[in-house]
């Protein structure tokens, strides 16, 4: 075989592999439409309330009201009797707030395919934290906790500071426990019994860097934003390693709707932890990874400093219609965006 016709097979195999991967892009991960645009002061809170930190939002199950995961009006739960946990309708009104005095630091949100709602306790403060709680969302009421109340640890019943959860159509439950020391995702059975574990601190295939929030595609793929390792990372349910992808920026947070368009909050992207990409909402399709548009952060990072100002979402969804919501911590804000 002649070098040419070994360099021309070769750059084809390399082009299909990276096609496959969904990482065939446009050399500017920036450069993309944004048919969206901003409603201002869409959410709304009663008089005296304001929002703290907003880590999680998840569209209910009717597709039009959004839930939110905030942080009691702060950075923190533990002293706080404000409920953290609040529904919206599709006017930004709340509906309806539960939760207070169960959480320390509120991490991941998400629902199950029955409307329950999901979420995590990121820290330890005063003997409570470092869970996963499972509640109804017509009433608020506790439906399980997993993980030793108030205990850090990598047994097969602890986390530390777990980041997120997600429930796949069988019920099986995966936790990403990414903010502590154990970099691994769990995954537990429906009745919440341990059945496996993988990943550890690394930067290799099933290895994490803070793996910050999950998502399950139609496939029943399990899509983990590995953020420090500026990619997401894609396993089937048994954690095997499918596939990892970078195109989109710098992952916090990650929302897949049921037809596979797929949302990725890059709240951290500067010119020094992700040179090329600027922090936003990069929104694609979890089957071939393609990005089809880009909301970007109005205030980005400034040039040779890292500091921009505020922050833009971790928390994203989007809702039936395709409005995007996206819950910012450093601005204490919850922005919706529609087309």
């Amino acid at each position: 075989m002649s070098r040419h016709r070994a360099r021309v097979i070769l750059a084809a195999l390399t082009l299909a592999a990276s096609a496959s991967l969904g990482q065939a892009q446009t050399p500017d991960p920036n450069a993309y439409p944004t048919p969206y645009h901003e409603v201002p002061n869409w959410a709304k809170l009663p008089s005296g309330r304001n929002f703290g930190q907003v880590i999680g939002v998840y569209p209910a199950a009717d597709g039009t009201h959004i839930w939110v995961f905030e942080r009691c009006g702060n950075r923190y739960c533990n002293d706080s009797s404000i409920a953290p946990i609040d529904e919206f309708d599709a006017s930004g009104k709340l509906v309806k707030s539960f939760g207070a005095g169960l959480f320390v630091f509120p991490h991941g949100l998400s629902l199950d395919r029955q409307g329950n709602i999901w979420v995590t306790d990121a820290d330890i403060k005063d003997g409570k934290g470092n869970q996963v709680w499972k509640l109804s969302a017509t009433t608020g009421k506790v439906l399980m906790t997993l993980g030793k109340k108030g205990v850090a640890g990598s047994g097969p019943d602890e986390f530390d500071k777990p980041c997120d959860v997600a429930v796949a159509k069988d019920g099986s439950i995966f936790v990403a426990d990414g903010h502590g020391k154990n970099d691994r995702i769990v995954k537990l059975s429906a009745d919440g019994k341990f059945i496996k574990a993988w990943g550890k601190h690394g930067s290799g295939p099933g290895e994490f860097a803070t793996p910050h929030k999950l998502a399950i595609d139609s496939q029943g793929r399990l899509f983990v934003a590995d953020r420090e390792n500026n990619r997401l990372q894609i396993f089937d349910q048994d954690g095997k390693f499918l596939a990892e992808w970078r195109q989109f920026g710098k992952p916090s947070g990650i929302y897949i709707d049921k037809h596979d368009k797929m949302y990725v909050a890059d709240s951290e992207s500067n010119p020094e932890t992700n040179p090329g990409f600027r922090r936003g909402i990069r929104i694609g399709n979890a089957k071939t990874g393609k990005v089809m548009a880009f909301i970007p952060d109005p205030n980005p990072p400034h040039p040779g400093t890292g500091v921009g100002t505020g922050s833009f979402p971790e928390g994203i969804a989007a809702d039936a219609a395709g409005n995007v919501y996206g819950g910012e911590t450093t601005e204490k804000a919850l922005v919706k965006w529609s087309k």
